[in-house]
């Protein structure tokens, strides 16, 4: 009997682009910290801290690998302003997709396809650890919906509203075809500050030390006894070395505490000393048009719900279900812990597990073959099960097991210097909300060989 294979393979990327990135080195996707990728369908970026790759293999030739789309970006960047490259994630509306970009000194960049700079944006003092995009459309209530751009720091998050970007996103696109058209130009920078700061909101999250991952789990009821208003609250679930697991109400309330208004004042004052005299060195370098000093809004408020305490263990990676209701979080110590993000509560744990990566991913169960190669429109979300891959680089193998308390389903080998990944989620128009419904999947990049494959949705 013939032994199923659990992954799909979709092409090769592989490309004498990638040198600039460290390719030809063993393990050169996996071991260098500052190598950062975003997946979206049929495109990959990756990134060191001043070059940005982006493969296109839409239209590649599956008999010639070369023929595969190349983009590189190099974001004028001044050190001792907007930094260094820190995150990145796509930024995909209906027919617009763009790449957002965040620096160590605390600045949101979104570029264009074309490599031209959208928009840039100073957020908060400090180096942006990750930018998360989530986003859950609800037909039945606007309040159950929140499609929002997360912008996660060491001791600060911010939330974009997705109906913000989509504004400021769909009036740069007709401006880019208005030009075009009457055979314009403008200088990039110009117009990617013509479009104002995108209204956002900023909390401190730091009552427990700073963190080193964090995301917004979704909406959340108002605390007991609160007047009842149009005021939206969110759930923030962070890690780090202090606390494995804390967790916040966000308000969208400015009032703020002594702490807080504090930090929103010396802090932007600390660093803009600090800009200001390393700008005046670099400038004695390197001549370049001055911008305006922009200070960061004041913290909206945060309050803290719960936090887990282990020393000496140190919450590593978090990672969100579809519906944000689940968080997979890694720890020091080899640890995965599966919290119910609306409970607050640990449901699950797994052990053995060090320097492990977690997704989410959706699966069908009973379909046979020829039903699992069919469109996606023949399922909807009802004929998937959640699914966790928890990726183990040290046992080398991937392993998917079923939510909340089921069994492993099945266990694969990957080579070392592989890396699992999974597209960006898409933000959702409500005039293009269709009842098309895509599941989560994950995908298999082995970075020595440049395989890229995809693991099977269906399970018999």
């Amino acid at each position: 009997m013939a032994r199923r294979s659990h992954l799909t393979d979709l092409g090769c990327i592989a490309c004498e682009d990638l040198t600039e990135l460290g390719a030809g080195k063993e393990g050169w996707l996996v071991n260098d910290p500052t190598l950062l990728s975003a997946l979206d369908t049929h495109c990959l970026a990756l990134s060191n801290q001043s070059l940005i790759l982006i493969l296109d293999w839409n239209n590649q030739d599956s008999n010639d690998p070369s023929s595969i789309n190349k983009l590189k970006i190099r974001p004028s960047l001044i050190p001792s302003l907007q930094g260094e490259i820190t995150a990145i994630q796509w930024l995909v509306f209906d027919d617009i997709k763009v790449l957002a970009i965040g620096t160590s000194n605390g600045y949101l960049l979104i570029y264009s396809l074309r490599g031209d700079l959208v928009h840039e944006q100073m957020i908060y003092p400090g180096r942006i650890l990750r930018l998360r995009v989530r986003s859950t459309k609800s037909l039945l209530s606007e309040d159950a919906s929140s499609e929002e751009l997360c912008v996660v720091m060491s001791d600060v998050i911010a939330r974009f509203d997705g109906s913000d970007l989509w504004k400021m996103l769909q009036k740069w696109s007709q401006d880019t075809h208005s030009q075009m058209w009457e055979q314009k130009t403008q200088n990039g920078e110009d117009l990617a500050n013509s479009y104002g700061r995108i209204t956002h909101q900023l909390w401190n999250v730091s009552k427990y030390g700073s963190c080193a991952d964090a995301s917004i789990t979704g909406l959340m009821p108002p605390p007991l006894m609160e007047v009842q208003s149009s005021e939206r609250f969110y759930c923030a679930v962070t890690i780090g070395e202090d606390t494995v697991i804390s967790a916040y109400r966000l308000s969208e309330d400015r009032s703020r505490s002594l702490v807080g208004a504090i930090l929103s004042k010396v802090v932007p004052v600390a660093f803009s000393t600090i800009s200001s005299f390393s700008s005046m060195i670099w400038s004695s370098k390197k001549a370049s048009p001055k911008k305006s000093e922009v200070k960061p809004q004041s913290f909206a408020r945060a309050s803290v719900l719960t936090c887990l305490k282990d020393h000496p263990r140190k919450g590593e990676k978090l990672t969100l279900s579809p519906s944000g209701s689940l968080a997979a979080i890694t720890d020091s110590l080899g640890r995965i812990l599966l919290l119910d993000t609306q409970a607050l509560v640990v449901v699950r744990i797994w052990k053995g597990y060090r320097d492990a990566c977690c997704l989410f991913m959706e699966m069908q169960f009973g379909k046979d073959k020829a039903s699992s190669s069919s469109a996606y429109h023949e399922y909807s979300k009802s004929d998937y099960c959640l699914c966790l891959a928890i990726h183990a680089p040290r046992k080398g193998i991937i392993e998917v097991w079923q939510m909340r308390i089921g069994p492993r389903l099945f266990s694969i080998q990957c080579a070392k210097g592989s890396k699992i990944l999974q597209p960006t989620p898409r933000f959702i128009s409500s005039s293009s909300y269709s009842s098309l419904y895509y599941p989560l999947e994950v995908f298999l990049l082995n970075g020595d060989s440049g395989r890229l494959s995809v693991l099977n949705r269906s399970f018999n």
